[in-house]
């Protein structure tokens, strides 16, 4: 008895060889899907359950692949005792447990098994996986490791089987048809052996698919619901008009070349370019360094002189023209927060978090951190923990950060249950110094973050602000800025953005420029709150000294 299975998932572990009792590391199942076959390749039996969360949410980018998101799983899934109990029973039925990349599907499922204290029915079972050695061989895609083939994508094995692509991938049920149909081409072929079958039985198989036309209609026509929903959705509509016609905004949220390999921004250009646009006080938070400090200090002290003269030979009726506001230096950095800095067995660059030096203090404070991170935590970037973290705290002011801070990447990667918790943590730790960063790129990703910070927000009583993770300075830098990241990661520009071999790294859009206050205030339009936030925080901001007189 074959019995191939398929599950749909939250996301990934951060951990493939964790235990399967480390409940956090291992994803939940939000659909789990199978097919019985008799040696003969005939259905005995086939079921697709949708799972009901019960203590988590299914974040944004998960859905995004498999389409079911909590709001569908609530509605139709299933207690997870009960497809669990109904595939345990399929189970034990089977003597070969078959999947592609089936020891992902072993693991999830056995890390729900020791949620519900279930016995570990896999053990005893034989495993055939159709994405081994033998099946790479055959499939012979370039790409892979040291010059060798690279794994098939079930979708790459089914197209060299059948020279054709099948619908709904990443759905579980049509997953395990097409795995089904892979698994008993492979065997014909002999390319997965099964020692108990005969040539004549192997000869003689006929694989008999389940009939999921109902499936497929039902799915089609959600989808279709969705692009109609999402057509009828009306734009946040600007307003304006309610707005001050000039309006005061800071960005607290910036990238320069000291952002070593990430950043094309030129300091002493950043710098001119907040004072003609009347901006009080800027901010710079690079990547995982504070290089740039003393610099950008050095760059606004020497700016602000220059409006000095300026103002003052208006006053004197010297000059002619407006006068200039003089800017006020906020020093920040981007950290990378670990699990445990001193790990450094596994890679685990964490996630990224802004701070802002509040006063002199903090700025030594944050220094110490910066530092730390190189001393201490240095694994492929310079990391540092929450145990550091919460010994020089003091004199900080911590947001939520852009989509790569902890709470973003909970809310999209792991769910909003954990998300909220990290929420709490940095609210517990920071207190009025903790604040929601709110991002627009134009990215979908930040729609689906905005609006769960901002619940976040309002429930635990935090401020937010408009932001706009910058990392060069003009709109035309993009390409620039995109030639800098392939010479950081040796890759050629030619090749694709996107995940995975045969793709880079690379920023989804233009948009991520210095914007002026008045493209700020079109993004944010509907809260300009947000955009006076950003002054209360550098108001809050004490002007200190990095150089001295000699």
């Amino acid at each position: 008895m074959f019995l191939i299975f398929d599950t749909e998932t939250t996301g990934l572990p951060r951990n493939y060889n964790a235990p399967l009792s480390d409940s956090e590391n291992w994803p939940r199942v939000v659909q789990i899907a199978w097919q019985l076959h008799n040696v003969q390749g005939g259905l005995i039996s086939a079921n697709s359950i949708i799972v009901k969360p019960e203590g988590f949410t299914i974040p944004f980018n998960a859905s995004q692949v498999h389409g079911i998101s909590t709001e569908r799983a609530l509605s139709e899934g299933s207690d997870l005792q009960i497809a669990m109990n109904e595939f345990v029973e399929a189970v034990k039925q089977s003597k070969y447990l078959c999947g592609h990349n089936i020891e992902f599907d072993l693991s999830i499922v056995g890390a729900e098994f020791v949620r519900l204290g279930i016995t570990d029915e896999f053990s005893g079972k034989a495993v055939l996986d159709t994405k081994n050695d033998a099946v790479t061989e055959f499939c012979a895609i370039a790409g892979g490791k040291g010059g060798k083939y690279k794994w098939p994508k079930l979708s790459e094995l089914y197209k060299k089987l059948f020279n054709e692509g099948f619908e709904e991938a990443h759905n579980a049920a049509f997953d395990v048809m097409a795995t089904a149909k892979c698994f008993f081409a492979l065997l014909k072929q002999n390319i997965i052996k099964v020692s108990e079958l005969s040539p004549t039985e192997i000869e003689t198989l006929n694989y008999i698919a389940p009939d999921l036309s109902k499936l497929l209609a039902d799915e089609k026509a959600l989808k279709n619901q969705d692009i109609r929903d999402k057509a009828q959705e009306t734009p946040l509509t600007s307003q304006v008009s309610n707005l001050k016609s000039q309006i005061s905004f800071t960005h607290l949220h910036n990238h320069t070349q000291y952002s070593v390999l990430q950043a094309t921004t030129d300091i002493d250009e950043l710098v001119k370019r907040a004072i003609d646009w009347g901006c009080p006080a800027l901010a710079i938070s690079d990547l995982g360094n504070m290089y740039g400090a003393f610099i950008f200090w050095q760059s606004v002290e020497k700016q602000n002189k220059y409006t000095k003269a300026h103002n003052e030979a208006i006053d004197k009726g010297e000059k002619q023209g407006a006068k200039k506001q003089e800017l006020k230096a906020i020093i920040g950095c981007e950290l990378y927060i670990c699990k445990d800095r001193a790990d450094k067995k596994t890679q685990d660059n964490g996630f990224t978090q802004v701070f802002l030096a509040k006063n002199k203090a903090g700025y030594q404070n944050l220094s110490k951190l910066s530092s730390i991170g190189f001393t201490e935590g240095f694994y492929y970037v310079a990391r540092i923990d929450r145990e550091a973290l919460s010994r020089y705290k003091d004199g900080l002011i911590a947001t939520t950060g852009s989509l790569s801070g902890e709470i973003p990447n909970l809310i999209l990667n792991v769910g909003e249950t954990q998300a909220e918790e990290a929420f709490v943590w940095w609210k517990e730790q920071f207190g009025e110094d903790f604040y929601v960063e709110l991002n627009n790129h134009n990215l979908p990703e930040e729609s689906v973050v905005n609006e769960v910070l901002l619940r976040f927000a309002k429930k635990y009583d935090v401020k937010y602000f408009a932001a706009n993770n910058n990392y060069y300075l003009d709109k035309k830098n993009a390409t620039a800025h995109d030639v800098l990241l392939c010479v950081k990661d040796g890759q050629l520009k030619e090749t694709p953005i996107g995940r995975g071999r045969g793709y880079r790294y690379g920023f989804p859009n233009n948009e991520f420029y210095f914007k002026s206050p008045a493209e700020m205030q079109k993004l944010f339009s509907d809260m300009p709150e947000a955009l006076e936030a950003t002054n209360e925080i550098a108001n809050k901001i004490e002007s200190f000294k990095l150089g001295r007189d000699v």
